[in-house]
């Protein structure tokens, strides 16, 4: 089987076409927690379509999903954004527990990372899945990702107990907006060699 939903113009299945015949197997999975994680989602999308900013559907999810005790792993280059949400969020009734990237203080070294500041320097690697374990330590219903770098991003979700939504991709040059990069003919054409349509 091959896909390529990118490059499809019709996208049948908008209108109940099972391109790939996965429908009924699919639909078999979502039960318990699937099921009620689709059911407040499509009442969000429903009720507040254009409405709500990501942050206020987050924490409107969470409360539909009765969700009381949150986490946020974020990167420390974001510690003003984590500590304004994390604000946001205790002010909504939720526990909040918040656990930056380089929690365990792990030398790079120990783990072969390349340093950037110099073989002799004691630098830091940022620890997602130090992340991960701190947040189950505390049993987060869910956890919110905040500018964890590319690889780690992966690996916080790959180990984290609960679910986890991300609110804030890291993008250092586009200002964390990564989607802009498409937006730019520039980018487009010199950085990805695309040309524009």
């Amino acid at each position: 089987m091959r896909t390529d939903c990118a490059h499809c113009d019709k996208k049948d299945c908008y209108e109940g076409k099972d391109c790939f015949g996965l429908a009924q197997k699919a639909k078999r999975e979502y039960e318990g927690f699937d099921l009620e994680s689709m059911l407040v989602s499509g009442k969000i999308e429903a009720e507040h379509y254009m409405k709500l900013t990501r942050l206020e559907e987050l924490i409107l999810y969470a409360k539909e999903m009765g969700m009381k005790k949150l986490g946020v792993a974020f990167c420390v280059g974001l510690s003003s954004e984590a500590r304004t949400i994390t604000d946001i969020l205790q002010k909504n009734a939720f526990e909040v527990h918040s656990v930056c990237c380089k929690v365990c203080g792990i030398d790079k070294a120990d783990l072969g990372v390349v340093k950037m500041h110099g073989d002799d320097a004691n630098e830091a690697v940022c620890d997602p899945i130090g992340q991960a374990m701190c947040l189950a330590e505390v049993g987060t219903e869910m956890n919110i990702a905040i500018g964890l770098c590319i690889g780690h991003d992966i690996l916080f979700t790959k180990h984290s107990k609960a679910p986890v939504t991300t609110l804030i991709v890291k993008d250092r040059v586009l200002a964390h907006n990564p989607i802009g990069a498409i937006y730019s003919a520039y980018y487009k054409e010199n950085r990805f060699g695309l040309s524009e349509d």
